[in-house]
């Protein structure tokens, strides 16, 4: 297979991790004999800074012309510190969504039975979780007329949604629930918001359409308490922007850490693969970030951008292994880990490609 990769690795970490991921597909391709060709480009801050635009020309037609894209993260801590800022590393990652038409993010929850007591709730409440999230990309209040009133006492944001919107992404989480157990959770607030009652009716008539899926629709508030109270009874979770975003971080404490966590954003075409954790400026260039999620990421990439499943299983099986044998990175390390096994970036990334090594026994002496 022939295929030309993006990789953005973006702010903080992200050039961290990114690296790893890139890695793991480079080592796929030559034990399948594939062929990967990889191209970089900037985006964020960084690209903020060097031309004071968070998405560049260049970048945008670099990931036009690309089969998928392997991404970091964009974020810098400047930008939290003053919301007065008008030009934000966030405004890029939202305009490739929107030019790339990526209007379906999955988030798989997914939890190794070696991580179980990283996570704060109990063991017995996590072991066997295994959720899909389907977090629509391009509509809410996120795309939504914004405004600010002249004496910046009053702001607005409209959660706008269509119904083409929202019945696009679910025929993709109906579609995704037939493969796996058949469960379709969506969550909205109908209650209260006219945006949510389209959305409810919407998907009440997607649902029509699977009769095998069991189809139930919960309120945002009440989902957010049932992710915790008994997160193992959710399948595929659909749900909009906002209330994506939002599910899908507390989620991440299922799994023991955000650095465990990949995404894949992706619309009728090409994917957009990256880990969940941001650009965790407190962390970065202490050589402590997961690399984890960055492989899970290209993992992601293989399966649902490239159809590679075999080998996207290798990616994620490889990780597992590494888990059982006691390996960590600081985020996700107990009381019980031992310290020599407790590795930085660059020392848990190297294991992983070595590991892959091991598996395939080939000539990789001119990988870089």
């Amino acid at each position: 297979m022939k295929k030309h990769i993006l990789v953005i690795p973006g702010d903080g970490i992200g050039a961290e991790v990114t690296v790893w991921g890139r890695k793991a597909l480079e080592q796929i391709a030559l034990k399948f004999d594939h062929d990967f060709s990889f191209d970089t480009a900037q985006m964020g801050h960084e690209a903020i800074e060097n031309c004071g635009n968070p998405l560049p020309d260049e970048t945008l037609d670099k990931a036009k012309l690309s089969d998928a894209i392997l991404f970091g993260a964009v974020g810098h801590i400047k930008y939290d510190l003053d919301p007065s800022l008008t030009v934000r590393p966030e405004q890029g990652l939202l305009k490739i969504r929107k030019e790339l038409g990526l209007f379906a993010n999955l988030r798989p929850i997914l939890v190794f039975d070696e991580l179980l007591g990283a996570s704060s709730l109990k063991p017995e409440i996590l072991k066997g979780t295994d959720i899909l999230f389907f977090r629509e990309l391009t509509g809410d209040v996120y795309f939504g007329e914004k405004q600010l009133s002249a004496d910046r006492n009053t702001a607005s944001d409209l959660m706008i949604y269509h119904r083409y919107e929202i019945e696009r992404i679910a025929v993709k989480a109906f579609e995704a629930a037939r493969n796996r157990r058949g469960k379709v959770c969506s969550v909205d607030k109908a209650n209260v918001l006219e945006s949510s009652r389209l959305w409810r009716e919407v998907i009440q008539e997607v649902a029509l359409r699977y009769p095998d899926v069991q189809t139930q629709h919960l309120f945002i508030d009440n989902a957010a308490m049932q992710l915790i109270r008994d997160p193992k009874q959710f399948d595929v979770i659909l749900t909009g922007n906002l209330f994506g975003d939002i599910l899908t971080d507390e989620a991440s404490q299922i799994a023991g850490s955000m650095g465990m966590l990949a995404s894949a954003s992706v619309g009728d075409k090409m994917g957009f693969f990256e880990p969940i954790h941001g650009s965790a400026h407190d962390i970065a260039g202490k050589n402590i970030a997961n690399p984890f999620a960055s492989v899970l990421s290209a993992a992601l990439l293989l399966n649902i951008g490239f159809g590679l499943k075999k080998e996207a299983d290798i990616l994620t099986n490889t990780i597992s292994d590494l888990l059982k044998e006691g390996y960590r990175t600081l985020d996700i390390s107990t009381p019980e880990t031992l310290a020599k096994n407790i590795l930085g970036t660059s020392e848990m990334g190297e294991l992983i490609i070595d590991k892959l090594k091991e598996l395939f026994p080939k000539p990789y002496d001119h990988v870089t």
